[in-house]
């Protein structure tokens, strides 16, 4: 059984294409979820609505509670990272984080930029020693991945008001969140990483409409990859 995060960050609550100025990111995230479920209807699918319910920014308190040794919290500290530890074993637990963020100002919605923040965990998802060399994912001395423990992906699905934000796209250097949001993944372990997002919102009508078909169409090819893929990982692990 594959275990999905479904996770998403808009401050939209309903979704494009079916609700007035719906959320395009939560209807990519719906897609990819049902599809997966077309496929594998047991597939156990955790629900995080941080656009709704935004993680804690980090505070001096929980700085001062994280970097006590574990034995040595105290009731107080242990409930300020209550949340940031449930989050925590969510991303622990999943297979498959399915991932709906908008690009906000060329960066990530404050929400999303949080979560990441509650999920980079010192002994928790990435430890540091310096007996160890480099990063299998991302070349940093001494950082230990602790989720690379089992193959994990990562789907970051998108929406841009403007467009040409893709790699190869002439406004690339200004969009600074699928990279960011792949480096702070990869460096908890996490090595799998896709993108797909929906540009043209501003200017709407017929290149949205074609930029939103194409998305769709390309998570529906990312479904049938990965679901292949765990499938023959499963497959292939001693009974």
């Amino acid at each position: 059984m594959t275990r999905l995060l479904h996770l998403d960050a808009s401050p939209r609550p309903g979704r494009a294409g079916s609700q007035d100025h719906g959320s395009h990111t939560r209807r990519l995230t719906h897609h990819f979820v049902s599809r997966w479920r077309t496929l594998e209807p047991d597939a156990e699918v955790v629900y995080r609505d941080i656009g709704a319910n935004p993680p804690p920014l980090t505070s001096v308190e929980w700085i001062e509670a994280e970097f006590t040794p574990a034995e040595q919290r105290t009731e107080a500290m242990k409930a300020v990272l209550a949340e940031s530890d449930a989050l925590v074993d969510e991303v622990v637990r999943a297979d498959i984080l399915v991932l709906g963020a908008p690009l906000y100002n060329f960066g990530p919605p404050a929400a999303f930029k949080a979560w990441i923040d509650n999920v980079v965990r010192i002994s928790r998802t990435v430890d540091f020693d310096m007996q160890y060399g480099a990063h299998p994912y991302v070349p940093l001395e001494h950082y230990v991945p602790l989720l690379a423990d089992r193959p994990r992906h990562a789907v970051l699905l998108s929406s841009r008001g403007g467009f040409g934000f893709d790699p190869q796209g002439p406004l690339a250097a200004f969009n600074h969140l699928e990279p960011g949001a792949r480096t702070a993944l990869q460096f908890i372990g996490i090595g799998g990483f896709h993108s797909i997002a929906i540009e043209h919102q501003e200017e709407g009508g017929e290149a949205l409409a074609d930029s939103t078909e194409s998305a769709l169409v390309r998570i529906d090819r990312l479904v049938e990859k990965l679901h292949s893929e765990v499938t023959a990982k499963r497959q292939l692990q001693p009974a």
